[in-house]
């Protein structure tokens, strides 16, 4: 009865979530949008941005359709799945496009909004920007554990499913947020860059002008950019880490014989986190002359103190629901752990307050060359730290979780660990995207040509907001990792759903067969079903699916960072033309046609994104008809390994070397316009696709396989080849 009255604590906190989402966008509106000029950029960048998203989403509803009666074929013509994985589906989609949605709206409102506060105050600028990020942040938890609730209590207390059963539906309308996830992360990546790498080749290096300058032609298109692909693309992102941690922690509960309390647990931790990173947020904020430092402090100060409650409430939770078991709190606590840590550590490779980035800096002096090999070094060796911290996450996890007495408990522990590193994303997401606002603001400041102290007060929130995205990507990775994890865990479950499936329809029987063990499916473990499906080294099927997972990863990289390059070379002849043909743009006479790049980057992302994405949701749907369950279980564990690590490089070493740049523009290692500023410049644009367009697609490419395993389960156990 306790756990009953618990749950009502989801639908509380997605609603009180929507609820100060709403209050921060109209505190926001409110707020002074400055003089006309500054209006008239910020509409430029508004305009490209909906417009981006408007084609985007008329291009992912073709899609969805298309998947939507695919499903509907599984479902009710193959009857290899439940016929409410079609409706779920699209339910995550759908909240999942909203957030994102609703998260880039704000940032292009707020953009200028901080701009004229940074004209009196820096707190004042600061307290727009973040809780303009808030509002992303709070809208991504809050729809997240809106949909999760509704479909928890249609199915649960309304169509009166078994719990089992409940659990594993819900898991598939996880593919719905992870494929619009993937189409905003990449599309958005695509665009962001192809205007960013346009507008730095042709402005800065070429005609000597500044970053944010109104003569160059690319520069909307280059903000328009922030948003879709900072904004819209990480909340997309970190919506479907967030669903996919909680719904499989949730079926793995069920799974280890909690039953309804395993199943509520890890969405009581969401919930409760949710109300805490309300808390938080309220508690940032700084004095006047604050420096990069003391910025950063307040930042960290709402992070860490929703953090340190979601510890004190996840104990009286475990202790109230889960007595017996009491080592899932401390997997809670690992994993808030891991997180803090993997940021740190990203931290400490990308920001130019540390030794690796200012050797980067130290490098230009000698050319383009050197510069680009050690930003490679530096992001090679910066993957020992993540990836140490979440094997140990995943063993400790495991271990006091249970795990060697029952691997169902071990599971469950890792599970629980990832929805507790997300547990306070509310917070966490809203210093990622404030990021993309304070740059935005600092780039309406330059194009309006307000004094030079707004410019440094906006430059001083952009410089931290870098450190924040560079920290909020390694966050996103990191979480990633351990949310793919269980949701292969999940996967077997799934086996065994559709294997109870099918059953019921005559087209399997009651029982499998293990070292000659006759097992009813319903009591068989997961290691009986490793058994029975041989998913061993010693199997070629899971070796060749470990090659090609392990593979998937680079050719994804490599397809999304030659999109960027073809993009980019389309904007850069365009800038060159209009410099060339429009006459006065470099004298401030002219005016430059804004608007034509910003359509080639909208044509060029919504071409560019369809291969990419199609390749993550077709391979493994090939892969489990041909090589069946073993397979797949190989293609998602070679290409969670290799995925983790290679957009942790990516990642920091994009960062590294944006931050290198940065470092030299400060006047250390020549200033700006000096050889070294001009050779970190090619650094910063070669790191641009790997940081904004391959390395965080990559944390949605091995969540939505695992995904798309999940719900193709019952087809895979019905129909493969071996």
């Amino acid at each position: 009865m306790v756990a009953n009255e618990l749950f009502l604590l989801a639908p509380i906190g997605a609603l009180a979530a929507l609820f100060f989402a709403v209050l921060f966008f109209r505190t926001m509106k409110k707020a002074d949008a400055g003089t006309e000029r500054m209006q008239e950029i910020a509409g430029y960048v508004k305009e490209g941005a909906q417009a981006y998203l408007s084609q985007q989403y008329k291009v992912v509803s073709i899609f969805f359709g298309f998947a939507f009666l695919f499903f509907l074929f599984l479902a009710f013509v193959l009857k290899v799945q439940s016929p409410w994985v079609p409706f779920a589906f699209i339910t995550g989609g759908f909240f999942s496009g909203l957030a994102g949605y609703i998260g880039m709206k704000t940032a292009t409102l707020a953009s200028v909004r901080t701009t004229q506060a940074a004209r009196t105050s820096l707190n004042k600028a600061l307290q727009i920007a973040f809780r303009s990020g808030s509002v992303m942040g709070l809208t991504v938890v809050g729809l997240a554990l809106l949909d999760i609730s509704i479909w928890f209590i249609v199915l649960y207390y309304g169509v009166k499913l078994p719990l089992p059963q409940v659990t594993t539906i819900m898991l598939s309308f996880g593919i719905g947020a992870s494929s619009q996830a993937l189409f905003a992360r990449v599309g958005g990546g695509i665009y962001t860059k192809a205007a960013d790498v346009g507008a730095d080749l042709v402005g800065k290096i070429e005609a000597g002008i500044p970053e944010d300058d109104p003569r160059n032609p690319a520069v909307i298109a280059d903000n328009v950019g922030d948003n879709v692909g900072d904004v819209a693309g990480m909340g997309a992102d970190l919506y479907e880490s967030y669903c996919g941690s909680i719904l499989a922690a949730a079926a793995l509960g069920v799974a280890a014989g909690f039953g309804f309390k395993g199943a509520v647990l890890p969405m009581l931790i969401a919930a409760i986190g949710t109300l805490l990173s309300i808390i938080g947020i309220f508690s940032v904020r700084v004095k006047e002359g604050a420096d990069q430092n003391q910025l950063l402090q307040a930042l960290n100060r709402g992070i860490y103190l929703s953090s340190a409650f979601i510890i004190v409430a996840s104990f009286i939770l475990i202790k109230i629901l889960i007595p017996e078991n009491f080592g899932i709190f401390w997997a809670v606590i690992i994993g808030l752990g891991v997180g803090i840590v993997i940021g740190k550590s990203t931290e400490y490779f990308t920001s130019y307050a540390y030794n690796p980035t200012k050797r980067i800096a130290g490098h230009a002096a000698t050319g383009p060359a050197t510069v680009i090999i050690s930003g490679l070094g530096v992001g090679m060796i910066s993957t020992i730290v993540p990836v140490i911290s979440v094997a140990l996450g995943i063993l400790l996890s495991y271990i006091l979780a249970g795990g060697f007495q029952n691997t169902s408990y071990g599971l469950y522990g890792i599970a629980v660990a990832a929805v507790g590193m997300l547990s306070t994303l509310g917070i966490t997401l809203a210093t990622d995207a404030y990021g993309p606002i304070a740059d935005n603001a600092g780039g309406n400041a330059e194009m309006s040509k307000l004094p030079r102290e707004v410019r440094e007060r906006t430059d001083a929130l952009d410089s931290l907001g870098n450190t924040t995205a560079a920290t909020g990507k390694g966050f996103a990775i990191g979480s990633a990792a351990l949310t793919a994890l269980a949701l292969i865990a999940a996967y077997v479950e799934e086996i065994r759903a559709a294997w109870i499936h099918l059953f019921q329809l005559g087209k399997l029987s009651e029982t499998i067969t293990v070292y000659d063990r006759v097992i009813a499916v319903k009591e068989a473990t997961m290691g009986d079903f490793m058994a029975y499906y041989n998913v061993t080294l010693a199997n070629p099927m899971v070796i060749i699916g470990l090659f090609i997972g392990a593979m998937l990863a680079f050719a994804f990289s490599g397809l999304t960072m030659n999109a960027v390059g073809r993009s980019a070379g389309k904007m850069v002849d365009e800038v060159r033309r209009q410099f060339k043909t429009i006459k006065g743009i470099l004298t401030g006479e002219g005016e430059p046609d804004y608007a034509s790049c910003v359509l080639i980057s909208t044509k060029a992302a919504q071409k560019e994104m369809m291969i990419p994405a199609l390749l993550a949701i077709v391979i493994p749907i090939f892969v489990g008809l041909f090589l069946g369950v073993a397979g797949v279980m190989g293609l998602l564990a070679g290409a969670l390994t290799s995925g983790f690590v290679l957009a942790v490089f990516m990642a920091n070493s994009g960062g590294a070397w944006d931050n290198a740049k940065k470092f030299i523009e400060t006047g250390a290692g020549g200033g700006k316009g000096s050889d070294a500023h001009k050779a970190s410049i090619i650094g910063d644009t070669v790191g641009d696709p790997f940081k904004d367009t391959s390395g965080p697609s990559l944390n949605i490419l091995i969540k939505l396989m695992s995904m798309v395993s999940v719900v193709v389960a019952g087809l895979v156990v019905a129909y493969h080849i071996f």
